[in-house]
């Protein structure tokens, strides 16, 4: 334990648990059910959530579906969703402290990602709201004379929301702005792991003046809840982050009704270090990658392609920084490292481990459980692994946890072979200091976002999504804000000048 940095337990006035309600038709209900969130870190109760059933469910789309008929919110003009949306801004600045630490007592991550996550999806509403201001079609003037087209935009209607629990609110702002901004109307079921701060959003946006049932939230788990969501006839697009199994089993459920369906899943995302790469920026930045929100990231680098003849030393480098990363206390801000959302969560990590090593591979670094005094036993040392062949499943399967692979390349075409040799498609980054190199990968790498020389810088204008099992459709940006909505062409004729079909009698 001397070879790594734990801040052990810190006193903390912890608020009382969190009290979960549904949100329908702009009220707030309770279930005779509910459901214990125990703080991975603390294992204290930190949250007591309603627990959904298939009729709060039904209540829900109803609520959403009767309130997007009457165009309360699908009819209204950019300008006042516009204004809606920039309230909540201000209203989720005003609150990151509360927002932030009941994510922390949750999810386990550190405090200090949890404000950062929390504050910075304000941006994601302010930019949503100037796309609720901006949607334009088309417009075609050169059908003949007598003939006009116009194409436009329309809300696609009632839109499921089910998001994840490693970043419950983050996810949420990737996707209910853009669907309100579009004039949707949505159900949210948040994951039963990190409802709380979803709830929180809820009571935001009555304070900011959302009409009622514009946005309905249902608590529970994927069954009856989630399913119920995803095969109801009356909901017309779900938009799905989590796990590749069960973005499938959505996919499967909806088909009866062909929903449009948008699934952000996994991902084994590789980065390629190249001779020429600046190694110590590469070594800081792939150390980010593995360990941020403790490797429980769709993004995380959890795979790195060296050159062979720089290998030795660059995980060289990655072991000595990871020695030197915080691992800890969430509620200390200086952790850098958090706990593991649950304990079968983390016995699942060490089984890859302990796998690979089984057929061959070499601990560079950790490949343990992590004891920090005072706290719970759900962390897990940080894990660099060496001797990785491209078939092991550690090296193909998302692990999820702060476990870095290593394998080695000698020439680009046996790096990008090794990069697109995956069932996923998320993400890929590449170092190097020749931007030939860079443009070559960026174009050949099987992948949704390619970064060259950084990585995991996001904006709110850029498209996030996967190709492959990675997923389906687009978040944020542009792109994501028009998988809401649906194209509609109008043809108009021009004065009474159509010519007859069914020709009278001379």
């Amino acid at each position: 334990m001397k070879d790594f940095t734990i801040n052990t337990a810190i006193e903390y006035d912890l608020p009382t648990p969190f009290q979960g309600r549904h949100l329908i038709a702009g009220e707030w209900v309770a279930s005779a059910e509910t459901f214990d969130r125990v703080s991975p870190s603390l294992g204290k109760v930190v949250s007591v959530s309603a627990k959904g059933d298939e009729a709060v469910t039904e209540r829900a789309v109803t609520a959403a579906r009767q309130t997007f008929d009457t165009g309360v919110w699908s009819r209204a003009s950019g300008k006042e969703r516009a204004t809606i949306l920039l309230k909540v801004a201000d209203l989720i600045e005003a609150n990151v402290e509360r927002i932030a630490v009941q994510e922390t007592l949750e999810s386990g991550k550190p405090i200090s990602q949890s404000r950062s996550e929390v504050g910075g999806a304000a941006d994601l509403w302010r930019y949503a709201a100037s796309l609720a201001r901006t949607t334009s079609g088309d417009s075609h003037n050169t059908l003949g004379e007598d003939m006009l087209g116009v194409v436009v935009k329309d809300p696609i209607g009632v839109v499921s929301i089910i998001t994840p629990w490693n970043f419950p609110f983050w996810i949420l702002s990737q996707k209910l702005p853009f669907a309100l901004a579009a004039g949707c109307t949505v159900v949210v079921k948040p994951s039963e792991v990190t409802p709380s701060s979803t709830v929180m959003m809820g009571e935001l946006l009555i304070e900011a003046g959302l009409p009622a049932g514009v946005c309905n939230i249902v608590l529970g788990h994927g069954q009856p809840v989630g399913s119920r969501l995803s095969t109801h006839k009356d909901v017309d697009m779900v938009t799905f982050t989590g796990s590749t199994a069960v973005g499938k089993l959505i996919t499967q459920g909806s088909s009866h009704t062909l929903k449009k369906v948008a699934l952000e899943l996994g991902g084994k995302n590789p980065q390629v270090i190249c001779p020429d790469a600046d190694l110590d920026s590469a070594a800081d930045a792939v150390t980010f990658g593995v360990y941020f929100n403790v490797g429980q990231c769709c993004n995380s680098s959890s795979r790195i392609i060296v050159h062979e003849s720089i290998a030795k030393d660059f995980v060289a480098r990655v072991v000595a920084l990871s020695r030197k990363v915080k691992f800890g206390d969430p509620l200390d801000p200086e952790t850098q490292v958090g706990a593991i959302v649950t304990s079968e969560h983390n016995v699942k990590i060490d089984c890859y481990v302990q796998d690979a090593v089984a057929d061959g591979a070499t601990l560079a670094l950790g490949g343990d459980a992590l004891a920090v005094t005072g706290l719970s036993d759900q962390f897990y040392q940080p894990t660099v692994i060496t001797d990785v062949t491209p078939d092991m499943a550690i090296a193909r399967e998302e692990v999820f946890g702060p476990v870095l692979v290593v394998l080695t390349y000698k020439t680009m075409d046996e790096a990008i072979a090794l990069v697109n040799d995956s069932d996923y498609g998320l993400s890929a980054g590449i170092w190097s200091e020749n931007v030939h190199t860079c443009l070559e990968f960026a174009r050949r790498a099987e992948a949704g976002t390619v970064w060259t020389n950084t990585w995991m810088d996001g904006f709110p204008e850029l498209a996030f999504g996967g190709v492959k099992q990675s997923g389906q459709g687009r978040e944020i940006g542009s792109y994501g804000f028009e998988e809401f909505l649906e194209v509609k062409s109008l043809v108009m004729r021009i004065g009474r000048s159509r010519p007859p079909w069914v020709q009278s009698d001379a």
